[in-house]
């Protein structure tokens, strides 16, 4: 399974059977495919080749692997961009691939998917994911969906329209901040949801977060996995992060350099979601749309 985010292209090999889905191997590489294009409107040729550089590093260990069939989707900036049917395209010229551009209901659906398949169905579940350009918020009860909302917040649109600076100003970090809470209280209006038992927060932030928290070097899935960020937490750390150059945060253990430019953002975003549904702590999990994508191509064979 191949994800095209974005922020990041990643890559998931996977044995799926009865008992669930065996993960082989993971990797994810930061290429910012969307990069300017919430102004263009369209992806640029840079970010093209350096996603297609990666895929093909991809279907290389694939094949190494003897692992079939690939699956692949793409997300926010591909189905925002003008250009993106052009980039399909490509891809299937390039390496034989065709590629589904989920729409924002179908990527909260299999994001919901991947998380409850860590465990912790029972009760009502909310699920965050923060991308580049979209964030998926949805709200379940055991396999059934009953709020999602995909919304136009993410880490590389909106660093790119609000942070200017660096380090960034409060005034501009306030801006971002009330976007997204304008734009969570317009998905909200009217919406009758259940109490909120569980959070769990998966990609990059989160995941990101959790790894600054417990000073990982080098970065350990498995100690990310359902570690709990409180709302003090991440308050604590935008305060750290946003008050650095880049080039500190860069240095910070636990952070991927190539994560350092949008993860303030993030975490603005992360305390937004937070607030609006009335959140004290969130779990990490790694078990995202890699994980639900895989399993939904899994039932339906492809």
């Amino acid at each position: 399974m191949i994800d095209i985010g974005t922020n990041s292209t990643r890559l998931l090999v996977a044995d799926v059977g009865e008992a669930g889905l065996e993960e082989v191997e993971r990797i994810s590489t930061v290429t910012r495919l969307g990069r300017g294009v919430d102004h263009s409107g369209n992806l640029s040729a840079e970010a093209i080749e350096d996603v297609c550089e990666v895929v093909g590093q991809y279907l290389e260990r694939i094949d190494a692997l003897v692992a079939a069939p690939v699956s692949v989707v793409a997300t926010s900036a591909v189905r925002d961009a003008a250009n993106g049917g052009a980039f399909v395209a490509e891809l299937r010229e390039r390496f034989g691939l065709d590629t589904e551009v989920l729409s924002g209901e179908r990527e909260a659906e299999l994001t919901y998917l991947g998380a409850i398949s860590g465990g912790g169905r029972d009760g009502s579940i909310l699920v965050c994911d923060i991308g580049g350009g979209s964030t998926e918020v949805v709200v379940g009860t055991g396999g059934e969906i009953g709020f999602h909302a995909s919304l136009q917040i993410g880490v590389v649109r909106h660093t790119e329209r609000f942070l200017a600076d660096d380090p960034p100003t409060a005034a501009q970090l306030d801006a971002l901040a009330s976007d997204v809470h304008d734009r969570l209280e317009e998905a909200l209006t009217g919406v009758a949801l259940p109490p909120i038992e569980r959070a769990v927060g998966v990609a990059g932030t989160p995941s990101s977060l959790a790894a600054v928290d417990l000073a990982l070097e080098p970065y350990d899935p498995k100690a990310v996995e359902g570690h709990p960020l409180t709302l003090e937490t991440v308050q604590t750390w935008l305060s750290r992060l946003a008050s650095v150059h880049l080039a500190e945060r860069r240095e910070v253990t636990g952070i991927h350099p190539d994560r350092a430019q949008a993860i303030v953002a993030g975490l603005v975003i992360l305390i937004e979601v937070m607030r609006a549904f009335d959140l004290e702590e969130i779990e990490v999990s790694e078990h995202d749309i890699l994980y639900g994508s895989a399993l939904s191509a899994a039932e339906s064979g492809a």
